[in-house]
């Protein structure tokens, strides 16, 4: 069995597949894209792809990833994010003006970076592990408190805003049949350009007494001013009250797709 997600070695996204597909070969990709890519293209049979944080909200590449292509999301992972600040041994604090690390982790970190080192300009990397590769005498990177590498020091401390950080993963494989039971459902949906439209949609799953736990919204590409909706709820894919309140979406909205059934 072979697993792709973003690289490289020691990443976060590494250790979801690691937890996620105990024993598989994983398959580490430089993006996003390229690890769906492999997925899709059959070299995988597994995707680990991060879909939301507990202090960003929702991984917009990943979401968009998983609308655009033909995939479906059969497991989740919250995973705990500890980061550390990581620097050269010998340097400090007070020499620090630039910052590398994923976009992500730095907007979890912002805090205690705007606290420490408010001159250090932020620098995105593809991943947190990347920057370790961008040290040097005035420079710093945001990793995880699992990666070790030889005349790097790390904090001692977590430096993100929230040390009840956690970053959920899914597991996804090449759309296919229906899984035959879930505890949640994941879909996307876009509904009319008008007054109350979203209104609609939520209306339907109150009347089938669905407990949605999670919506965001996404803009439409090449549809400015118009937005794609995100949504989770509670409940078994293969009970007939939610499948009906999915046919009844279906039919209400102008763009559906169901995403996962997992849990």
């Amino acid at each position: 069995m072979k697993v792709s997600c973003l690289g490289p070695e020691g990443s976060f996204s590494e250790r979801a597949a690691e937890e996620l597909c105990t024993g598989a070969e994983i398959l580490l990709a430089p993006t996003f894209a390229e690890a769906v890519r492999s997925l899709v293209s059959g070299a995988a049979d597994y995707c680990v792809l991060p879909v939301e944080n507990a202090l960003n909200g929702g991984v917009g590449e990943a979401l968009d990833l998983i609308t655009g292509e033909n995939v479906f999301g059969v497991r989740e992972l919250p995973l705990p994010v500890d980061h550390r600040l990581a620097m050269l041994e010998g340097v400090k604090a007070d020499d620090i003006r630039f910052v590398y690390s994923h976009e992500q982790a730095l907007a979890q970190c912002k805090e205690f970076l705007r606290a420490n080192l408010p001159k250090a300009q932020w620098k995105f990397t593809s991943s947190t592990v990347e920057s370790l590769s961008r040290l040097d005498e005035c420079s710093a990177g945001v990793v995880g408190a699992h990666v070790r590498r030889a005349g790097v020091v790390l904090s001692e401390e977590n430096i993100a805003d929230d040390k009840a950080n956690f970053t959920r993963f899914l597991l996804l494989e090449r759309a296919g049949s229906l899984p035959d039971r879930s505890a949640m459902v994941f879909f996307s949906a876009v509904c009319a350009h008008e007054p109350g439209s979203l209104l609609g949609l939520l209306k339907i799953f109150q009347r089938y007494s669905l407990n949605l736990t999670r919506i965001e919204s996404r803009p439409v590409k090449g549809a400015f001013g118009q937005y794609r909706f995100f949504i989770e709820f509670a409940g078994n894919i293969a009970d007939a009250r939610v499948g009906s309140a999915m046919k009844e979406a279906e039919r209400y909205c102008n763009q559906f797709k169901i995403l996962g059934a997992y849990g």
